[in-house]
């Protein structure tokens, strides 16, 4: 099965299918705070910022990622950068069995904001309920502490540590090394009460 292109909509964020269309939005959006970009790979100018759209869209044509631009609703605006990655299939299965939510990032002005809450669980819905996905990985740096406090408010539950994981990136990390990563997964009989969680956060 081909994992074709899809927008997912909510009332705070639209997750659209990423494009070099969105690119010099999304580098104005990486650059007005770069504060809390530590540990993730956001490009700072429009060659970097195309080179990483195309290096996404191409692992998309392998079916390995589907990658989405971030829209603020409000006001139209591309303000980050998420996906589902590192998608699993299993023999006899025409929809992912696994798949990992990852890369995301948002522009400083729209972090502590209804939008990541809302975009997760719109990445959720869609892995269990259209995909039928059995299980749901995000990880993120072992070190980074923020990321980690925000995965563990979705409901996720910590797995453990992958030593000498991926890459190292970001502003903190060391190019060419190693990381340790954080891995923390949801699983079909978890959805129903995380939905509950995130539905309930969203109308607090």
């Amino acid at each position: 099965m081909r994992l074709e292109p899809f927008t997912l909509t909510g009332t705070h964020v639209q997750l659209q299918p990423l494009s070099r269309q969105v690119a010099s939005a999304l580098v104005d959006a990486a650059t007005l705070d770069r504060g809390s970009f530590g540990h993730t790979a956001v490009p700072d100018d429009m060659p970097a910022m195309q080179q990483y759209i195309d290096g996404l869209l191409a692992d998309a044509q392998r079916d390995t990622t589907v990658p989405f631009a971030q829209v603020r609703r409000s006001d139209g605006a591309p303000v980050g950068c998420t996906r589902f990655m590192n998608v699993l299939w299993w023999a006899g299965r025409d929809t992912p069995a696994e798949v990992e939510i990852g890369g995301t990032w948002l522009a400083g002005a729209a972090q502590r904001t209804p939008l990541n809450t809302e975009a997760k669980l719109l990445l959720l819905t869609h892995a269990f309920e259209q995909w039928a996905v059995f299980r749901v990985a995000i990880c993120t740096d072992a070190v980074n502490q923020r990321s980690r406090a925000a995965i563990e408010r979705i409901g996720a539950t910590f797995e453990g540590v992958l030593r000498s994981h991926r890459p190292s990136m970001g502003q903190l990390g060391t190019t060419g090394q190693p990381r340790d990563s954080a891995m923390y997964s949801i699983t079909d009989s978890d959805w129903p009460r995380v939905q509950a969680h995130l539905r309930g956060r969203l109308d607090a």
